[in-house]
């Protein structure tokens, strides 16, 4: 396991503050370019909800030396791939092109790093936000159980937590963005020293440094965005929500807060939630799917965050069976395996399929280097696939038991998805 994971790489820091991360590998014909600025939603404020997601859409509309949407043209053209993407604690771009084209996806990314500002204008931010509000309508306001998960985090989280609002931001916040807002955030947090940038396959580290000098040492600093400040707030009763939608099939939600990304017990509740519902021999899905046939399906699983954390069980109750009884009869497992009932076997099963799936994800290198950013960005550590993988496997019967046991049978959040009335 060791050798395997023995995955080395060059770090370095501009003077920008701009972090970099080589990763060479010549068994490859084609170079990743992994870009993470340390900013998603959680950056954001009352008000102005979802420019972190905003922004995503407004990197790609161009900037002083790139028109808009040539950025996808550019690539695509090359032979290559890329996208972005938006989550509570950050927002990252990524390509992966033939390893000839590494210069280009530099410039590329460099362009909208540093003159991507003076590009911003009217046309493209109101463009953006009927995009983005029509993705809101779409996604999330008219899909069926299209609100879950706001819901939920609306809940467990009070207003001032930094998780309590949809990483899409509020409709009414979308639609008050000011071009000046949008400028605010860019510079607040769209600065080199808020990044790390990860290269990695067929490279050559001393070109490709000096190519990430060539097109990133002169973009300038804004310096560091301020922390968000993080209140705990545990629940201190259950909470119920029932909430009508636009569906056929009922879904019962149970949300609890836990344990953060990399902290004691997230990776106890990792196995936690692949011994509830992983797999078909697992203790929901066997009692509640397959002997009793109360639900049709149930899955569960930690959501690790920077700065909190969430366990989730979802069900769908069997034709007919109160969700009520369905979240008693959870509830009751849950309560016996934190009073200890769960054997060794289902603990290394769990660990093997924990590792063999994280493995199978790293034979890909748009999935290794955006690993790496992962852990330089939450760690520090770039080079953390050992110790990752340890954690889990270190993990012995009673560090389960104890992380259920400590979250799982405090207070919760549950939210029912039922028929809405016909109009």
């Amino acid at each position: 396991m060791s050798e395997l994971l023995n995955i080395k790489v060059k770090k370095y820091t501009l003077e920008n503050g701009l972090e970099v991360i080589l990763y060479p590998d010549n068994s490859l014909p084609v170079t990743a370019v992994n870009i993470w600025y340390k900013t998603g939603s959680a950056n954001e404020v009352k008000g102005k909800t979802g420019l972190a997601h905003l922004f995503e859409h407004m990197m790609f509309q161009g900037s002083v030396n790139v028109p808009k949407e040539k950025h996808f043209k550019y690539i695509q053209e090359a032979g290559g791939t890329l996208n972005g993407s938006t989550s509570n604690d950050r927002t990252n771009y990524f390509e992966t092109v033939p390893s000839n084209f590494l210069e280009m996806a530099l410039w590329l990314e460099s362009d909208r790093m540093g003159f991507l500002l003076p590009a911003l204008d009217q046309a493209k931010l109101d463009n953006q936000k009927d995009v983005v509000m029509n993705e809101r309508r779409q996604r999330y306001d008219n899909q069926p159980y299209g609100r879950s998960w706001e819901l939920l985090f609306s809940n467990l989280f009070p207003p001032e937590h930094p998780y309590h609002w949809p990483v899409i931001g509020w409709m009414e916040d979308i639609e008050k963005f000011e071009l000046e807002d949008a400028k605010n955030f860019f510079r607040t947090h769209y600065s080199p020293s808020n990044a790390s940038l990860v290269i990695g396959g067929n490279i050559n580290i001393e070109k490709t440094k000096l190519l990430v000098e060539k097109y990133f040492a002169e973009i300038p600093s804004f310096g560091n965005p301020d922390i968000p400040d993080v209140p705990e707030r545990p629940l201190t009763e259950n909470k119920k929500i029932i909430h009508p939608d636009n569906i056929i099939v009922p879904k019962l939600f149970l949300g609890w807060q836990s344990n953060k990304l990399f902290a004691r017990y997230d990776a106890p509740l990792d196995i936690a939630a692949d011994i509830l519902a992983g797999s078909k021999s697992s203790i929901l899905q066997r009692v509640l799917v397959h002997e009793k046939q109360v639900a049709t399906d149930i899955a569960a699983f930690q959501y690790s965050g920077k700065y909190a954390g969430v366990f989730f069980i979802i069900a769908t109750p069997g034709p007919g069976y109160p969700p009520d009884d369905l979240k008693e009869e959870i509830l009751s497992l849950i309560g016996e395996v934190g009073k200890g009932n769960v054997n060794e076997r289902d603990i290394m099963r769990s660990k093997n399929s924990i590792y063999s799936s994280y493995i199978y994800s790293l034979q890909h290198l748009s999935s290794l280097t955006d690993q790496i950013n992962n852990y330089n960005c939450n760690r520090g550590e770039p080079e953390s696939f050992i110790y990752d993988t340890q954690r889990y496997q270190q993990i012995v019967k009673e560090e389960v038991i104890e992380a259920v046991s400590r979250y799982l049978t405090k207070p919760h959040v549950e939210l029912q998805i039922v028929r809405g009335e016909e109009n």
